[in-house]
């Protein structure tokens, strides 16, 4: 039989009666001679409660104690889990990250992994027991605890599954699988059956909420095939039925993965957008640092970067990024890289949104860039910024576009057809 890993998003285990669901569900994998790792998320809230009382008591809390606070979410998670199996009678031991040890390194609330000690979870499948891991944490070289920021659970469960080299890691949370695009958006968006872990992170880059892109690339880089399922169905469905359902991230040339693939998979919408754009700068050598490398040392993440052709010496560059980094950005930019390379000026859009197709079947197919720009045309809506890669083209629009642009894409691509 396999050897599964099996991650339980905050929704999962957001209440008494869904923890003993969990339960019921583990307990039926367990049943039909599986060895389960068990991987569950604070409850849902309970991570932003913690921070929101550390912020209470500290504004600027220290990084280390809010680690040491908001892991803690994640442990009694651990503990119910472990409690509800228990009461089914399956034997279960719950441990902390510590316990393990997942050792990360030293970079409070964003931590990344470095190494995982398996010994011990091995030794609890051996003896029959399932092993519940509090997800989200670890522990650095000098026993501090760590956190690995916003959806760590995810990154915890997938490193757990290359470190034991499980057969499957399996993400369930409150959506059945991963969608040609928002269903919220289009009603008529199809679960895919399959999806490559190159498709899966440019879509989750791209502003798809389904997986945190850290545990993708993790994913990807350790070959884990990793199933993404609705913890919502009934924990009895056949085990037949629920090991073919949700959508299966694998890697290209896997048997699941159709012999063809779609030009193009889904269409995904990242609202949170703002656009600077700096006029009138030099156009010599080492500009494009001069302006984005405090940026960069501020700790500000840029996303699509375009740099207009130069007249009488001087150009305009623009870039995206994060709108809650917009303020921070302007204010760097305008008090210490401003004069530094003697712009004309610096203005900012919060009021944007970036729109992205993606598909493996991109690299064979000529014209699918015309067709996404023909379509966005015909609606009335102007590009502003274009970013492409091999499998992947992004568009920053307009935010008021953005629902729109989705809808039209996904018909003018026959995403709704199977």
């Amino acid at each position: 039989m396999a050897l599964i890993v099996q991650k339980y998003g905050g929704t999962s285990v957001g209440s008494a009666e869904r923890i003993r669901n969990v339960a019921l569900r583990v307990a039926k994998w367990k049943a039909a001679g599986h060895e389960l790792v068990v991987v569950p998320s604070a409850m849902a809230g309970e991570t932003n409660r913690l921070i929101e009382l550390a912020r209470a008591l500290q504004p600027e809390p220290d990084p280390r104690e809010v680690d040491a606070v908001a892991a803690t979410g994640e442990q009694a998670s651990a503990g119910l889990v472990a409690l509800a199996l228990l009461a089914q009678g399956v034997p279960a031991r719950s441990y902390a990250g510590w316990q393990v040890k997942v050792l990360t390194d030293s970079a409070h609330t964003r931590a990344r992994i470095v190494a995982i000690d398996e010994a011990r979870l091995r030794a609890d499948l051996a003896a029959g027991r399932v092993a519940v891991v509090a997800g989200f944490q670890g522990v650095d070289a000098e026993g501090n605890v760590t956190t690995l920021g916003r959806g760590g659970s995810d990154t915890s469960a997938v490193a757990l599954a290359a470190a034991l080299k499980a057969d499957e890691c399996q993400i369930y949370t409150d959506v059945d699988g991963v969608y040609t695009a928002d269903p919220r958006i289009v009603p008529e968006a199809r679960r895919l059956h399959t999806v490559t872990f190159e498709e899966m992170i440019e879509m989750a880059s791209a502003g798809s909420k389904v997986l945190q892109i850290r545990s993708v690339e993790f994913a990807g880089k350790y070959r884990v095939p990793t199933r993404v399922l609705s913890s919502l169905t009934d924990p009895q469905l056949p085990l037949a039925e629920e090991a073919q359902s949700g959508t299966l991230i694998t890697f290209e040339g896997d048997p699941h993965m159709a012999m063809e693939k779609a030009v193009v998979s889904g269409v995904a919408a990242q609202r949170d957008e703002a656009k600077v754009t700096v006029h009138g700068v030099p156009d010599r050598p080492g500009i494009a640092y001069a302006i984005l490398g405090p940026i960069a040392d501020a700790g500000i993440n840029v996303d699509v970067i375009v740099q207009n052709v130069s007249h009488d010496g001087t150009t305009d560059l623009s870039f995206t990024l994060s709108r809650g980094d917009l303020p921070r950005a302007m204010a760097l930019l305008n008090d210490k890289v401003r004069s530094h390379i003697q712009c004309k000026d610096v203005t900012g859009d919060d009021r944007m949104a970036k729109v992205s197709i993606v598909g493996l079947g991109m690299r064979s197919h000529a014209g699918i860039a015309a067709k996404m720009f023909r379509t966005l045309a015909e609606e009335g809506i102007n590009i502003q910024m274009i970013s492409t890669s091999e499998i992947k083209i992004s568009v920053v629009i307009d935010e008021k576009y953005a629902e729109l642009a989705v809808r039209v894409l996904h018909k003018a691509f026959e995403l709704e057809q199977d």
